[in-house]
């Protein structure tokens, strides 16, 4: 019989939240976790059996890094890949793998590949700064997506008319057709070495309004079941297209026609994935842990009705971080916090998620509405 084992140690580059919660699931496992982060306050600081303060984009530091690593994968896209190709020709296993990575860091190769494997998605026009996009306003409406360093909302400018022209960012980026959606959706899918792979029922996801964060999620999605056979299809399509290895959140948009169109993919936990750690089976993270560590993968059934409620700093505040309406909150039937361990707090920064578990879906949505306006991220100042 095979065995899992655990004597391997995982690095990963990214030492924020989605590592910390990677750790608490990794700690069911006696499986130990090295961190390479640049903030020395990062909140896998005290929970990494061995946590190195340095910059992810720096090739020596990657490369140092990565010799004391078995396996080595990532909680952020922002990394060098150059470092970690070298580590993976000398034999450490990385996954994802360094040219997924590297696809993701840039969304106009991302659309391309979209394009290029026939995986459906908005149309497109590639440019190469704001010029380009002026040249192009007949294509209004449409987004315009910055192609690297575009994150949490960051990188994104809706161009409706002419008017909103001189938002354009200059420099290389696409122009995507503006979709009419009727809902936003997520597909988290997973693969392992083995070629095992398994899929999340999908999400349905509500914006901020200002901040395009992702302010609410619910689970499952209210979509017809051949919407949500679709975007699973479609989600699996894109992981075994790339032949990647770990876990791949799949955003998606669902028209008022009915087609599902792939927005963006994260090759990490996501925050669309948040609810799985007490709403289903196997929580997004343990089955990242599995999918790079080879081990067989879990069922990501649901086991009940959630919601996800981010947790954002309040508007107005900087500051050491102060939780307000935490008590009230864990009277409540359901409710889980998780607080991401960020000291400091500041406009629209994530930091922590509650999850609430309902049988009812109406009232689910009554409650995650009240938890929302109850607990709120603010500081002294």
């Amino acid at each position: 019989m095979a065995k899992s084992s655990t004597s391997r140690i995982l690095g990963v580059l990214g030492g924020g939240q989605l590592g910390r919660m990677l750790i608490q699931s990794a700690i069911n496992y006696n499986q130990d976790i090295h961190i390479l982060d640049p903030d020395p306050n990062a909140p896998c600081k005290d929970l990494a059996q061995k946590f190195t303060v340095g910059s992810l984009k720096d090739f020596d530091t990657v490369y140092a890094f990565g010799q004391a690593c078995d396996v080595i994968t990532v909680e952020i896209e922002t990394v060098n890949t150059e470092a970690l190709k070298k580590l993976q020709s000398e034999g450490k296993e990385v996954f994802p793998q360094p040219e997924i990575i590297q696809l993701i860091q840039d969304k106009r190769e991302q659309k391309q590949f979209y394009k290029s494997q026939g995986i459906p998605t908005a149309d497109f026009i590639l440019t190469a700064d704001k010029v380009e996009v002026l040249q192009n306003k007949e294509f209004l409406p449409a987004v315009n997506k910055l192609g690297k360093e575009g994150y949490d909302g960051r990188g994104v400018q809706v161009l409706r008319d002419e008017e909103d022209l001189n938002l354009a960012f200059d420099a290389p980026g696409l122009l995507e057709k503006l979709i009419d959606f009727d809902k936003e959706i997520a597909v988290t899918v997973a693969r392992n070495k083995d070629g095992e792979m398994i899929a999340y029922p999908a999400v349905e996801c509500a914006f901020h309004p200002t901040a395009n964060l992702v302010e609410f999620l619910f689970a499952p999605a209210e979509i017809s079941a051949e919407i949500e056979e679709t975007a699973q299809k479609i989600a699996k399509d894109v992981i075994t297209k790339l032949g990647m290895v770990g876990i791949l959140a799949v955003e998606m948009f669902v028209t008022k026609e009915g087609e599902v169109l792939v927005n963006e993919i994260a090759p990490r936990p996501h925050n669309s994935g948040h609810h799985t750690i007490e709403a289903n089976f196997t929580s997004q993270f343990e089955q990242h842990l599995r999918s790079v560590m080879n081990w067989p993968l879990g069922n990501p059934e649901l086991r009940c009705p959630a919601a996800m409620i981010n947790l954002l700093g309040e508007e107005g505040y900087t500051g050491e971080a102060i939780v307000e309406g935490q008590d009230e909150a864990l009277r409540e039937k359901g409710v889980y916090i998780h607080l991401y361990g960020k000291k400091l707090t500041k406009p629209f920064r994530k930091m922590g998620h509650v999850t609430l578990l309902d049988e009812n879906v109406t009232e689910l949505k009554e409650r995650a509405n009240r938890i929302k306006n109850l607990i709120k991220i603010k500081s002294n100042q």
